[in-house]
């Protein structure tokens, strides 16, 4: 092979290199450029628009304990302070771990079953006053928070091993209507979710449970449809 083509090829194969070299390093700086820009928001796969400071709590009993944020909210600032078991009375007696040390910018508040477990006559009533301090005192303390009161999940006592209760729809649906008119009155907003997750009987619907009580993963499929655009308000 001549001499001179051979010459040619390997500057020709050096300005390649040095081109492509150059390239990466343009991409690099860019990338450089892009990480320490500011960015006020960033948008995940969801289409939730998050602002740095924002901090997403979810409050509530085994209803929220059990339900993956992580998957259901990749890329969103959630937390998790669903505790099995608890009552109102749980959570009031816990309000700076349950809420103020996240300093939630919103907080997304599911309790009451657990109480209606109870057979006391006024428990409807006591439950309510409950859920209402609890708003009053994240309020008071964390202000800036936007407070999301979700209905009482409905519950299915007719399948088989039901884990329902003492609780029935109809002290539910009385205890969700209060919620509903308070949250009216005052800031914060109520999430009617109960319709969601109801048959035609008003019982929760066997698809979105295996034990009357808690959902399952297609129970919280309809929910998390249902609570997304509130994320992004």
């Amino acid at each position: 092979m001549n001499i001179n083509i051979i010459k040619e090829k390997i500057k020709l194969h050096k300005y390649y290199l040095i081109t492509i070299i150059i390239m990466l390093i343009i991409i690099i700086i860019m990338g450089i450029s892009l990480l320490t820009e500011e960015n006020t928001t960033f948008t995940n796969p969801y289409e939730v628009k998050v602002n740095p400071n924002d901090n997403f709590l979810f409050l509530g009993d085994s209803i929220t304990d059990f339900y993956p944020l992580e998957e259901y909210y990749d890329n969103i600032p959630v937390v998790n302070s669903g505790i099995a078991g608890n009552k109102t009375t749980d959570i009031l007696s816990d309000m700076q771990t349950r809420v103020y040390q996240y300093n939630p910018t919103k907080v997304f508040l599911l309790i009451g079953t657990n109480d209606l477990d109870s057979n006391a006559e006024d428990i409807v009533d006591t439950t309510f006053n409950n859920i209402k301090e609890i708003v009053r005192e994240i309020k008071e303390k964390r202000s800036e928070s936007t407070i999301y009161v979700e209905s009482v999940y409905p519950v299915n006592s007719i399948i088989e091993n039901s884990s329902a209760g003492n609780r029935t729809n109809k002290k539910i649906r009385n205890l969700n209507k209060k919620i509903s008119s308070y949250c009216d009155g005052e800031v914060c907003n109520y999430i009617n979710l109960f319709d969601d997750l109801i048959d035609e009987e008003g019982n929760l619907k066997q698809d979105y449970t295996e034990d009357g009580l808690h959902l399952n993963t297609l129970g919280y499929v309809v929910v998390t449809r249902e609570l997304l655009p509130y994320l992004n308000e």
